[in-house]
């Protein structure tokens, strides 16, 4: 971006900040920085200005910048849950294009500071996870990079297999603190990279359970304040463009910004200006839209969203239906909007991770780990479960055993080392 266009960006932010306190919207201080594509694209691997080392997170930038490079994809908008909030723009968007990022973030950080979800949240994570990345180097120095890696490679593939909510039922699923707490395999230093790992897990998990809410919240707002700019006629054909494609339903599966959006833009209206018939079934006076609205961004979960606002007429409005693979083909096997909304509801439960708890940890009296998936509905990917078996086993140090339901059988999953039977 050249100098004339930054100056104008800084006099624009100023603006759209106005605009956003203006409409009701709170959140943390923000600090934007605008970067170019290579720092950009790095961030958008670790998730974070400084995070420890690991091959994934490199992978993850090469993938993430030859979409970019050949013009496949790009990252519009990358935003910090910390306070002060941090923004980072790209150096090469046009002066619209980070006008309308900024006007994204600054509702993303309102939604921060006041979903409930993120309530319990470290907003000095940027600073934890650099101190976390100086005592992993220190552990590279120590014990050998190869050594640590190795670690990593297994407390990265069993990440998500944390309970933020902190159930305390009769089978733990917090797989990576059971792991932590009672492993005899592991050292002192290995059990505290593996608490780094889940702190910094659950640091991000709100944002896997409000991802579609998250996005739709943003989305709605940038929408508003940028309406409310002094655009050009050049400029606001670009804007059309790129909400356009921001909202462009996905052909594989939920693009969570036009379903979030479309869900609260319904919302705004059942709550603004109720049909008669919604006036005398719920009691609506009207005029409670952008009410509404702040109560919903506060109190609800993509879960919730769906199970309790997404109605018959949005589903048949959007064209949603649930589609199967049969065979080499995807087919269409339900359009009723019950069975669609059940069906993105269960995608969204548990951030779409699966549940996998502790049910013994002393099985056959010989040590050894058996695990129980909670199967509902969906069975495991029985590739992913055969690769992700060895970790456990790795960091255990005994024989593994996962329960679960393949094709409607009961079926145990078992790894002694590097092989994994199935019975």
């Amino acid at each position: 971006m050249q100098g004339t266009d930054a100056k104008r960006l800084a006099g624009a932010l100023a603006v759209i900040h106005d605009k956003a306190a203006s409409f009701g919207l709170d959140g943390f201080p923000m600090r934007y920085e605008l970067c170019p594509a290579d720092v950009l694209y790095t961030l958008g691997a670790y998730g974070m200005p400084v995070r420890f080392s690991h091959w994934s997170f490199g992978k993850a930038f090469q993938r993430m910048k030859l979409q970019y490079d050949y013009n496949l994809s790009r990252i519009y908008e990358l935003v910090i849950n910390s306070d002060p909030c941090y923004a980072f723009l790209l150096e090469s968007n046009t002066l619209l294009q980070n006008k309308v990022v900024a006007a994204h973030v600054l509702a993303h950080s309102d939604f921060f500071k006041h979903n409930y979800r993120f309530a319990g949240t470290s907003r000095s994570m940027v600073e934890t996870m650099a101190v976390h990345a100086a005592r992993m180097r220190r552990y590279e120095m120590r014990y050998g990079r190869d050594e640590v890696e190795a670690l990593l490679d297994a407390a990265l593939a069993l990440q998500e297999q944390v309970d933020p909510h902190k159930r305390t039922d009769d089978e733990p699923r917090d797989l990576l603190l059971y792991l932590m707490e009672h492993s005899r395999r592991l050292e002192d230093w290995q059990r505290d990279v593996l608490g780094m790992v889940r702190d910094e897990m659950l640091y991000f998990w709100p944002q896997l359970e409000t991802k579609i809410l998250n996005e739709g919240w943003a989305t709605f707002w940038h929408v508003r304040i940028l309406r409310e700019l002094d655009l050009t006629d050049q400029e606001a054909v670009e804007f059309a463009r790129l909400h356009a494609a921001i909202l462009a339903p996905s052909r594989t599966g939920v693009n969570p910004y036009h379903l979030g959006y479309h869900l609260l833009l319904d919302i705004f209206r059942r709550w603004e200006s109720p049909t008669p018939e919604e006036k005398q079934r719920f009691g609506r006076p009207g005029g409670q839209g952008m009410e509404k609205l702040f109560e919903v961004r506060e109190t609800e979960t993509d879960v919730s969203l769906l199970r309790n606002y997404l109605t018959k007429e949005l589903v048949e409005q959007l064209d949603l239906y649930v589609y199967r693979r049969r065979g080499d083909e995807w087919v269409v096997v339900d359009k009723d909007w019950r069975a669609v909304r059940d069906e993105l509801v269960r995608q969204r439960i548990n951030g779409g991770v699966p549940v996998i708890t502790v049910a013994d940890g002393d099985y056959r009296g010989s040590g050894e780990l058996f695990l129980r998936h909670r199967h509902e509905g969906v069975d495991l990917d029985v590739r992913y479960t055969e690769k992700t078996l060895p970790y456990v086993y790795r960091l255990w140090g005994k024989p593994v055993h996962l329960e679960t339901v393949l094709d409607g059988k009961t079926t145990v999953f078992s790894c002694d080392g590097d092989d994994v039977v199935r019975r």
